[in-house]
């Protein structure tokens, strides 16, 4: 599949600001299944590009003097072939161990270790791992602007509302209890039929399975495998590694940020 891809981020402030600096990860990554066959993005400042150590392609952005807009236009078009049942060649070079550590938005309290123990089994094989998301979404009704970029699997759990990035962190989570490599992927999603798309979050899970031991990619929001509507763009231990922008500013007023994602599947 080719995806056609727009992402716009504005972010308007109500008092100049004196200096703005944002790590974007906003590059596809090269992987064997998902080839870039063109990428910009368009931003004032000043860009150092740089890999991350989960070998994301990263830049650095900053802008000096005064500036009341932050705009960051991301697009171009990638390939995308599909999965055979989620399962991801790896090419990274990385141990499956690195993504056994939890991090403070996939720490597991209480709640959280007994629901994984009780759903989990510690071997999970494919069809497992997909039950385990469809009892997620049991748990947790998808639900936008209940939570926020600073919410914990944990409170997700608890609160029993969520979107597409908690999913992914009680997911990590309770792979993590149960002593199970997973990490966090950004990226985005064609919309399909619906009348949106966004930005999306979903996981990888190393599994062990008959003729099979490596990555597994799972969308947790829709219980299914990866497929070739989604087009990957991080990987990490959870959100604050894998983010698509994030930052800081000096400056006074308040931020107001505007985002939009057009995606067209050819």
């Amino acid at each position: 599949m080719t995806l056609s891809i727009r992402h716009e981020t504005v972010y308007h402030y109500t008092a100049p600001q004196s200096y703005t600096i944002q790590q974007l990860r906003l590059s596809p990554r090269i992987e064997p299944h998902q080839q870039v066959r063109s990428w910009s993005i368009s931003t004032t400042g000043r860009r150092h590009g740089f890999t991350d150590a989960f070998g994301n392609p990263c830049h650095m952005l900053t802008i000096t003097g005064q500036h009341d807009e932050v705009r960051i236009v991301a697009e171009g078009i990638v390939d995308v072939a599909p999965l055979d049942r989620g399962r991801l060649p790896d090419a990274s070079g990385f141990s499956p161990l690195v993504f056994t550590v939890p991090t403070r938005l996939t720490e597991a309290d209480e709640a959280v270790a007994e629901f994984a123990r009780s759903f989990l089994p510690q071997r999970a094989d494919g069809g497992q791992l997909l039950a385990f998301a469809d009892a997620i979404r049991d748990k947790v009704t998808y639900q936008s602007g209940a939570t926020v970029v600073t919410s914990t699997g944990a409170e997700a759990l608890k609160l029993g509302r969520g979107v597409c990035q908690d999913y992914a962190h009680l997911f990590l989570a309770c792979c993590h209890v149960q002593g199970i490599p997973a990490r966090y992927v950004s990226g985005y999603i064609d919309p399909g039929n619906t009348s949106h798309a966004e930005s999306h979050a979903w996981v990888d899970v190393w599994v062990e399975e008959s003729g099979y031991a490596g990555w597994c990619s799972i969308d947790i929001t829709h219980a299914r495998y990866a497929d070739a509507s989604l087009c990957r763009l991080a990987i990490g231990r959870d959100y604050d590694s894998a983010a698509p922008i994030r930052g800081v500013r000096r400056g006074g007023g308040t931020e107001t940020l505007d985002v939009r994602v057009d995606i067209v599947m050819n």
